[in-house]
This record gives structure tokens, C-alpha cells and sequence, in this order.
């Protein structure tokens, strides 16, 4: 009988939809011969999330569906997903890296009295070990680590192990249970969800980030017309943000988001080690900067010295004319 190996899923929108599919690959990677079971929670229709996780690579998906479900708490997650791992005694447990996963895996792994491997990076087999690679030190260095018994239990960071292709030949059981959610202490009176237009900036392969050389709100125009003519997403230092350019939501940093594009172009940011925590695993750094001197051209592939008002609006002309080429 083959190992079972769960995947806790999230269907509140696209993104967090994505980084599931990337624990599906984290988990084939972890054993590709096992059994992958996905499961997702909420108080909707889950039937399609459920079989997008099949067409990803799940080989079973169950579904619960409950009232004390419809927002996040860790208490009524906690119990679903407690009652599925009692059930179904998974061999490994994957979730991905977001606000509800750094919340709720280290209860779970608590009431498990198991270890618990958190922002993983990589996965890779070597003599027959599991190998999880992970930054320390605000991404200043990363640590490997093997989880030699129990279950494994670990948490990926988005965008950083690929999805599978989605394959809707693929077939699997879509079981809905029904688990009994109660005594839930956590009371939602209301839910305020900032509405934000374009790709999101998590799941962004190319983001345009805007540091206190931005000078202002107006200043953050060409950085998203640049984002908009790339299909990226806009983004932000603490020091914008806190000079009150942009909204808290676009700050990327060790106490902001965590992102690791394909493309990262930073503009007007010095490199504060809070920033660098936050995007120094992207795959390519541009970096737009007035200071030769500025810290963050010491973590870019490429480096462009000068004033971003007048280099932005090049690459944006530049860009376009080769878009119609």
C-alpha cells in the first residue's frame, strides 16, 4: 500500500488556488510514487477546486464543506483538518507558506507532537533522503534539513517550486466528508478585503518595486504603467509605504511579503536588509537607483545608475516598441 501524502488546499482566489498546486509538486517530489491526498475546507461549493487539484496531480481530493468554515479560523480548520490526519495517517502533510498556512501548520504540528519545516525553498532526494532547503538570517544564508522519522510536515514558499502541467485527462475520487465543526471560540463579525486590480503581487513573475526615491503617490504612476506593459505587479519598501506613497498591502520585506518573481525591478530603493529578506531569492534583480553607492546594487544582476523618472519611461517606450515588433 503506497504512502499517503496530504496536501492542504486553499480556494479563497486564484493565488492562494496556485500555491496548492505547487504543494502537489512538493509533495510528488517528496515521493512520486505515493498517494496524493488533497483536501480542501470551506462552507461553498468545492467541487472544482477539488478537481483542479486532480487535473494538478492529486490522486484524491476530499472536500468539507461547513458553516464554521466560511472564514479562516485556526480553530475550525485546525479540527477539519486533525480529523482527515487522524483518518487517513498521511505519511507527509504540505501546505503552502501563506498567512493561513504560517498560522495554522504549527498548531497542527503541535497537537501531532511532530516537527515542523516552515518556508521551504527546495526539495530534493539524495541517498534516499528527503532534503529541504530553507533561508536563515533574514535570506542571508539557507539551511538543509532532514526529517529522519515521523511524519514529514513542511510549508513551501510560493513561487518557488513549479506546478505540474495541468493534465485534464487526469482522473481521482472527489469524497465529500462530513466533520462536525464546533465550540469555535474565534468569533468573524466582519471581513474587509482590500481590492486590488491586475496580478497579484505574490504570485507575480515580474513586480515593479518603488522605494522612497518614488518621492510620492504620483511617483508610483510609472511604475505600474511599467508593471501594466510587462504583466507584472507593483510593489514597495517599507519606507514607501511608511512615507505613506502606497498602501501597506505592497510592502515586501521581512515584515511585509515575501516574493520571489522571475523579474524583480527595484526603483528608487537603497537595500535595506528588512527589504533584501523579501525579494533576494528573485531570479533576476534590476536595480534602479541614483546612488552608485546604494546597497541594493550589491544583490542586482543588473544595475542602472540614474534617476528613475527618466530611466522608467525609456524601458517603457523601449519596451512597448518591441511589443509591436
Amino acid at each position: 500500500m503506497s504512502e499517503k501524502l496530504l496536501v492542504i488546499g486553499e480556494s479563497r482566489d486564484e493565488a492562494l488556488r496556485n500555491v496548492t498546486f505547487e504543494a502537489i509538486a512538493a509533495a510528488k517530489k517528496i515521493n512520486a510514487e505515493g498517494e496524493i491526498v488533497g483536501v480542501v475546507l470551506g462552507n461553498e461549493d468545492l467541487q472544482e477546486q477539488a478537481q483542479e487539484m486532480v487535473y494538478f496531480g492529486a490522486d484524491r481530493v476530499i472536500t468539507v464543506k461547513h458553516d464554521n468554515l466560511k472564514s479562516y479560523t485556526s480553530e475550525g480548520y485546525g479540527q477539519a483538518v486533525m480529523a482527515i490526519v487522524s483518518e487517513e495517517s498521511p505519511k507527509a502533510i504540505i501546505m503552502g507558506h501563506t498567512a493561513i498556512g504560517k498560522d495554522l501548520t504549527p498548531k497542527i504540528a503541535s497537537k501531532m507532537e511532530t516537527g515542523l519545516i516552515s518556508d521551504a525553498t527546495d526539495i530534493e532526494l539524495k541517498d534516499g533522503n528527503v532534503i529541504f532547503t530553507r533561508p536563515i538570517y533574514s535570506g542571508k544564508a539557507f539551511e538543509k534539513k532532514v526529517i529522519t522519522s515521523g511524519v514529514t510536515f513542511a510549508t513551501i514558499r510560493p513561487n518557488n517550486i513549479a506546478a505540474l502541467e495541468r493534465d485534464e485527462s487526469r482522473t481521482g475520487d472527489i469524497v465529500s466528508k462530513e466533520i462536525d465543526v464546533a465550540n469555535i471560540r474565534t468569533v468573524i463579525r466582519e471581513v474587509i478585503r482590500k481590492a486590488t486590480e491586475g496580478v497579484d503581487l505574490s504570485e507575480a513573475k515580474v513586480i515593479i518595486a518603488g522605494g522612497r526615491g518614488v518621492k510620492s503617490e504620483e511617483g508610483f504612476k510609472p511604475l505600474q504603467e511599467l508593471a501594466d506593459v510587462l504583466g507584472g505587479a507593483v510593489g514597495a519598501s517599507r519606507g514607501a509605504c511608511d512615507a505613506e506613497y502606497c498602501d501597506y498591502s505592497l510592502q515586501i520585506g521581512q515584515t511585509g511579503k515575501v516574493v520571489t518573481p522571475d523579474l524583480y525591478i527595484a526603483c528608487g530603493i537603497s537595500g535595506a536588509i528588512q527589504h533584501l529578506a523579501g525579494m533576494s531569492n528573485s531570479k533576476v534583480i534590476v536595480a534602479i537607483n541614483k546612488d552608485p553607492e546604494a546597497n541594493i546594487f550589491n544583490v542586482a544582476d543588473y544595475g542602472i545608475v540614474g534617476d528613475l523618472f527618466e530611466v522608467v519611461p525609456m524601458l517603457i517606450e523601449e519596451i512597448k516598441s518591441l511589443q509591436k515588433n
